[in-house]
């Protein structure tokens, strides 16, 4: 039908006329209620939204000479960030002269990876970025297995 005769249709029912694909030959109309359509849509969007899971980045900071059940302490709470499904970022800051000794904080960082390997595997590799070291470990998707 002509644009004309779409357009008197829809205003005498009270809706809108819409393009749906203004680019087709010729173009393709929908009569609709479009304030509503908005609504809905935006209704959609919203539930959407509320149902994605959001992955948050947490932070566990070491030391050079952390004593073990420090470490062991921190390895506890990576486990439980993992397990909750976030990523942990791993830090290491370097302090006067321990720059010197960054091989050490590599070990540290192996065995905290090692430690964690049941919940998350290493995302990012240990890596010197000025005076610290970051590693990235997230968390092992979940077996549904019974």
């Amino acid at each position: 039908m002509s644009a004309r005769a779409a357009l008197d249709l829809a205003v005498e029912r009270n809706l809108d006329l819409v393009k749906i694909a203004p680019q087709a030959q010729p173009p393709v109309c929908r009569i609709m209620d479009y304030g509503k359509y908005k609504f809905e849509q935006a209704k959609r969007d919203k539930e959407a939204k509320k149902n994605q899971k959001v992955i948050e980045i947490k932070e566990i900071r070491l030391s050079l000479n952390i004593d073990t059940h420090d470490f062991e302490t921190k390895v506890g709470h990576a486990k439980r960030f993992l397990s909750g499904g976030n990523r942990v970022k791993v830090s290491i800051r370097f302090r006067g002269r321990e720059m010197a000794h960054a091989q050490l904080g590599n070990g540290i960082m192996e065995k905290f990876a090692q430690s964690c390997a049941d919940f998350g595997s290493v995302e990012k590799v240990p890596k010197l970025e000025g005076r610290s070291m970051i590693m990235f470990l997230a968390a092992k998707p979940a077996s549904n297995a019974k």
